[in-house]
């Protein structure tokens, strides 16, 4: 009886190590979720699965063990329930249970699954059970079908990225960078540019004295009107157009 005492002691210590070294590689993974979400190598990220996936699969290997005690033949009784806050039992959960009453008692030492739970399960064992070998079999080789196909699209799509990625980085350039820097300069700041003089015709003349000399009057034709004497029928709009009504 010491015996299997000191076996169960020995197994559950081992046990809640490797259920803490599981719980740290958790809580690390999501609080770099959490915190470095912005800055995450993603494919770096992925090991923390792998991480997680040795853990489980060592806890489960400890618990196929045959010198492991049959945990699921011992029986759990509460041995104290009270519906005031126990300080112990919040430190050693974490803050996760505070209080050992019964009404969280039938949650936290079930011994059979929920009802509703345990009659979906029995339905899709049901189903399961009612199909036959050569039905499951062209399920199965269906569901690789599909599996393969998804597996060969992203890896063709993943070496298409790749072979994309090592010709842009190997392509030269079609861009001078610091022409670029000189062209932006120039527009937007104007460095770099000089006045140039146009054209004499298009030259403008400053105001200022002009000096005396002889006018040389182009000479315009008697068919066209004057410029500076307007048709009389302008004259007559802009006449009554100027009397004020009331006047």
């Amino acid at each position: 009886m010491q015996r299997e005492e000191k076996q169960l002691e020995m197994f559950l210590d081992n046990s809640l190590i490797k259920l803490n070294d599981l719980k740290k590689a958790i809580g690390q993974m999501i609080q770099k979720i959490e915190m470095e979400h912005e800055r995450i190598n993603w494919p770096q990220f992925l090991d923390n699965f792998a991480l997680i996936s040795g853990h489980l699969a060592g806890l489960s290997k400890q618990l196929a063990l045959e010198y492991t005690p049959q945990i699921s033949r011992l029986t759990v009784l509460p041995l104290f329930l009270s519906p005031d806050v126990d300080e112990h039992l919040v430190q050693i959960t974490e803050g996760r249970l505070p209080v050992f009453a019964a009404e969280c008692v039938p949650d936290y030492l079930r011994t059979k699954p929920d009802p509703t739970m345990e009659s979906r399960m029995n339905l899709h064992e049901a189903k399961a059970n009612a199909l036959t070998n050569e039905t499951a079999a062209k399920q199965v080789a269906q569901y690789t079908k599909i599996v393969s196909h998804v597996s060969d699209l992203i890896s063709k799509a993943r070496d298409e990225w790749e072979i994309e990625s090592m010709n842009r980085n190997a392509q030269m350039p079609t861009y001078s960078q610091a022409d670029t820097h000189t062209l932006v300069k120039a527009v937007g700041m104007g460095t770099n540019l000089a006045v140039t003089g146009g054209p004499v015709g298009n030259m403008l003349i400053p105001p200022g004295p002009r000096m005396p000399g002889p006018v040389q009057m182009s000479s315009v034709s008697p068919n066209l009107p004057q410029m500076g004497k307007l048709p009389s029928s302008i004259k007559t709009n802009i006449k009554s157009a100027s009397l004020h009504p009331y006047r």
